[in-house]
């Protein structure tokens, strides 16, 4: 069985920065484990999670007063470069152990390759928005299968409880997709069913729902935005926004990392920001895990679309093989599914 193709030349966000403190912590990215750990001067860095002698997990390892990631089996000691020593035999050379790039930004830490220019880091909102959080959820199934769940809003009236239209207000859906040579664009427009938490965001009954989304590959990332208006058309004061970013961690599961924004075009509600940005944050937090709780279901569809009946909403997701193909994993169309393939066991 091969591990899911290398991706870590895109960057990562794979632990709340909060999370790493005086022990190292293990992370997996695409079938590949990395031991994350903080120098003598508190910085983060990342090694493979393989010492180079024996193998053993330097995750399970310590951190010496020195800064050094000590190997839990034989001892040897590595600085934040990947540079070894052996205790037992000081003269031995060649002790060096795979270092990695870790970028600490927007309360995370973020994974790339040491030679990955820092300017390749995703952009997040702007300074009109206020940051309301983040949050993980592990989504046990193939990366595949959580792109696909969140690249249409069809099974909002099945899935999901609060955002968006109930099952009787399907024929009022309006739906629009563009595909380009580099991302997807997603546009929603619904009917919004009532929900106790829309009132905090003063969303009031019979207000239209708007879903717009862009789904990019740099790594795979979906930016939501989403706003409502009156059945006239009036805006409602508050717009949200959440940057999922899609992390394989293993061939079977996938974890979403949540950045969640909000802002307001009302200057008299600008004081509010920080109250209602936790109410847009504990709205997609409880959206994410209607998905996470659902998921499981449907954990083993295949990663070609062959076969399917595919209807209009489900316009970008062939698209996006071909996109997350070619700019993710940056293999030939025709090599990817072969390898996602073995990896799955579909």
């Amino acid at each position: 069985m091969e591990p899911t193709p290398d991706v870590v030349r895109h960057f990562h966000p794979v632990l709340p920065a909060r999370q790493l403190r005086q022990r190292p912590v293990r992370v997996e990215l695409a079938g590949h484990a990395y031991a994350l750990f903080r120098d003598a001067t508190g910085r983060a860095a990342a090694l493979s999670d393989a010492c180079p002698h024996r193998f053993a997990p330097l995750s399970k390892g310590t951190v010496t007063k020195e800064g050094q990631l000590q190997c839990p089996y034989h001892g040897w000691r590595f600085d934040s470069r990947g540079h070894g020593t052996n205790p037992s035999q000081p003269e031995l050379r060649h002790c060096e152990a795979r270092s990695f790039q870790v970028v600490e930004r927007h309360g995370y830490l973020w994974l790339a390759h040491a030679n990955t220019p820092v300017s390749a880091m995703p952009e997040l909102s702007g300074e009109d928005y206020f940051f309301g959080g983040t949050f993980s959820t592990l989504f046990q199934a193939p990366l595949h299968v959580a792109l696909d769940n969140f690249s249409e809003d069809e099974h909002t009236p099945y899935v999901h409880t609060r955002l968006g239209w109930s099952g009787a207000q399907t024929g009022a859906v309006e739906f629009e997709a563009h595909n380009h040579a580099d991302h997807t664009e997603v546009h929603y427009r619904a009917p919004q069913r009532p929900a106790p938490i829309m009132k905090l965001l003063l969303v009031r009954d019979g207000d239209y729902f708007h879903n717009d989304w862009v789904t990019r590959f740099d790594p795979v990332r979906s930016i939501y935005t989403i706003h409502w208006k009156s059945a006239e058309g009036m805006p409602r004061p508050f717009i949200t926004q959440a940057h999922i970013f899609f992390v394989p961690e293993t061939a079977r599961t996938t974890r979403l990392h949540v950045f969640s924004f909000l802002r307001t075009s009302t200057p008299l509600l600008k004081p509010l920001l920080p109250v209602a940005a936790k109410a847009a944050l504990g709205l997609t937090w409880w959206e994410v895990r209607d998905d996470a709780r659902f998921i499981p279901t449907v954990a083993d569809t295949p990663y070609s679309h062959k076969g399917m009946r595919l209807d209009k909403y489900d316009k970008p997701l062939v698209h996006q093989r071909k996109l997350m193909e070619r700019i993710y994993y940056a293999h030939e169309p025709e090599a990817v599914p072969r390898v996602i393939h073995e990896a799955t066991g579909t």
